[in-house]
């Protein structure tokens, strides 16, 4: 009876010394080595995997970094801080680089707005958008309010204000997933430095825009005639800001009939 035991024991042990033998011989053979210079930019990056640099994680970011694909300022969440501790990882001096953020382009509050009925699905700004008016807001373009983007943004940089979403810009790091959360495609990624924003996204013709919100830009053009740097344009009915050319003058913000321009906080 013991020899009956101990057969199958010597088996399952020859077995297991046998496959543990080949697996410590494969790993030693097919073991990819570390590079150094990624590891170094990994133990600097914040680790968050947030997406924000376009790539799956901070390691493919940090190994497209160090192959010469990706931008070594590519992280948002990191900022120009960030880009100056890699850029000393790798040896290279640092280029200066602007914080960006993202901006929510509607001012279409409770005060603005009108709504068409009271909205009682669920919380979705997708689903919202998909019923026959968009949404419940006399607005198509307008933010919905039922905090998709807010729920998306994995550093609480979005909070509501009077049924409308409004970033936090202390907290955003412009790593872009409120964009894709938002089905009306109201928020871009924008300069920090850039105070000066169109507070609207409508492309209907001016009659429509009135009626639905008084805050809506109808592409009056005066905020062109305001403007001495030719930071402005209208496209699709809507004033277009050109943050390279617009020294934060103001000018046509005191011009903007509808107050659809404001100089942010």
């Amino acid at each position: 009876m013991f020899e009956s035991i101990l057969f199958p024991i010597l088996c399952v042990g020859g077995l297991a010394l046998v496959f543990g033998t080949i697996l410590g011989f494969s790993a030693k053979k097919f073991a990819v080595e570390n590079n150094p210079a990624v590891d170094r930019i990994i133990n600097v990056l914040p680790g968050v995997n947030c997406g924000g640099c376009g790539y799956p994680g901070c390691t493919v970011f940090a190994e497209r970094v160090v192959q010469g694909e990706a931008d070594y300022r590519g992280c948002p969440p990191g900022g120009s801080s960030l880009a100056v501790e890699i850029a000393n990882q790798m040896g290279i001096d640092a280029t200066p680089t602007n914080r960006k953020i993202a901006f929510i382009k509607c001012n279409g509050t409770n005060d603005n707005i009108k709504r068409n009925y009271i909205y009682d699905g669920p919380k979705s700004c997708l689903s919202a958008s998909q019923l026959a008016t968009g949404g419940n807001k006399t607005c198509t373009y307008s933010c919905i309010g039922l905090e998709s983007c807010k729920n998306a943004c994995p550093f609480n940089a979005i909070k509501m204000v009077d049924s409308i979403a409004v970033v936090i810009r202390e907290k955003c790091t412009a790593c872009g997933k409120c964009i894709k959360a938002c089905p009306k495609d109201l928020i871009e990624i924008v300069p920090d430095i850039s105070k000066v924003r169109v507070l609207c996204n409508s492309r209907d013709k001016a009659r429509m825009v009135k009626e639905s919100c008084r805050a809506g830009c109808f592409g009056c053009t005066l905020c062109i005639k305001a403007c001495k740097e030719g930071a402005i344009t209208v496209a699709d009915n809507i004033a277009v800001i050109d943050y390279e050319k617009c020294t934060l003058c103001g000018d046509c913000v005191d011009k903007c009939p509808a107050r659809a321009i404001k100089v942010m906080d």
